[in-house]
């Protein structure tokens, strides 16, 4: 018997915004409120749109050496990461595939306190593979905070007037804040390739939060529709779609998150397969999709060459409001990858043309 979606702190006020719910990651959270996924995709691109991310796994890992530690996990470099600033990494396995993808916060100078975001749908495993791994380190999962993000161009300018100082981080950056006595954990980050701003915030104050966030004229909610064709547009991949054990971070290219260290040195799972990958090893590389015409390629959608022969298969892909066309990625051989190469993708029996770009799809606008 399947257990039903649990609620996260903001779930009543998604349902008096109308929201339309659906089951995520074990999660009821809203895909979308009354104006529609497309006006909320645009609406986060001029403005500023609230997400409920509070599904998403949170925790403190504590203990002397955690950078050190950690790192025999992930590609990531923590050891030469500043203190208050971000990593984005991978857990691998042994055989050099992902098991997860998560931010990392570096929260002191010497490396023994750490605050991590993992994957919704991974954290169970995500959370037992660090205790396991790293046993004599404390791993404080966060439970009793929820997480929103507050992204787009507006967000600096809504959120400076209730958390003063915010505005002064810079991307990959993290501070914490006082709002109305409680610590807000703030980071300049998010998953939609705008400026923005993921809050960690105790769960019994999300609500109020949200709500001081959406009376501003420049903040809207958005819902996990307009979060997915913005992800997209970002070329950022998804968990358990555009990545998973099965794909390395250098078939993702993800490359540029593994430091020169890291690669030299390895100590991590997978190290030998991803440093023989880096060396043109690849058998495969993600890419991003343009198809002509209006329909789009969905995930498991064949990638053809100009033969007709199968290529690949398309991981993620939608219909780009910001483009006004669909688009997708999917992983190729490497001869297939550079920009410009005209490919087929397989719709319901039918060929539709399509081109390799690079990405992202639409331009980033990071504060950096």
């Amino acid at each position: 018997m399947n257990a039903l979606p649990a609620p996260t702190p903001l779930h009543a006020l998604h349902l008096g915004l109308g929201g339309r719910m659906v089951p995520f990651a074990g999660y009821d959270l809203p895909v979308n409120y009354p104006a529609g996924i497309i006006a909320e995709h645009n609406w986060t691109r001029e403005n500023a749109g609230l997400f409920d991310v509070s599904h998403m796994g949170q925790a403190f890992l504590i203990g002397p050496g955690a950078a050190a530690a950690l790192e025999t996990l992930l590609p990531g470099d923590l050891l030469g990461l500043p203190a208050r600033k971000i990593r984005y990494s991978q857990f691998t396995n042994a055989d050099g595939g992902i098991l997860d993808d998560l931010m990392v916060t570096k929260l002191s100078e010497a490396g023994d306190r750490l605050f991590l975001i993992v994957n919704a749908a991974c954290k169970a495993q995500d959370f037992a593979h660090i205790q396991k791994n790293l046993p004599d380190l404390d791993l404080d999962i966060a439970t009793h905070r929820a997480l929103l993000a507050l992204q787009g161009p507006k967000a600096a300018v809504a959120l400076e007037r209730h958390v003063h100082g915010v505005s002064a981080l810079k991307f990959m950056e993290q501070q914490d804040f006082v709002w109305r006595g409680e610590i807000l954990f703030i980071s300049r980050s998010g998953y939609t390739g705008e400026d923005g701003f993921e809050i960690s915030v105790p769960a019994d104050y999300a609500s109020d939060l949200a709500e001081t966030l959406l009376a501003e004229e420049e903040v809207k909610a958005v819902g996990l529709g307009a979060r997915d064709s913005l992800r997209l547009e970002a070329g950022l991949c998804l968990y358990g779609h555009d990545i998973d054990t099965t794909t390395s971070p250098i078939e993702a290219g993800l490359n540029w998150s593994i430091s020169k260290r890291r690669r030299a040195e390895g100590g991590f799972p997978g190290a030998d397969r991803i440093r023989w990958e880096l060396s043109d090893g690849l058998k495969r590389l993600r890419v991003g999709l343009i198809l002509d015409g209006k329909a789009p390629a969905r995930e498991g959608a064949e990638i053809a060459d100009a033969s007709g022969e199968i290529v690949g298969r398309v991981t993620s892909g939608g219909f780009s409001p910001s483009l006004g066309k669909p688009i997708a990625m999917g992983y190729v051989p490497p001869r297939f990858a550079a920009p410009g190469t005209p490919l087929s993708l397989i719709v319901r029996g039918k060929p539709l043309s399509a081109k390799v770009v690079a990405f992202p799809f639409v331009p980033n606008r990071y504060h950096r």
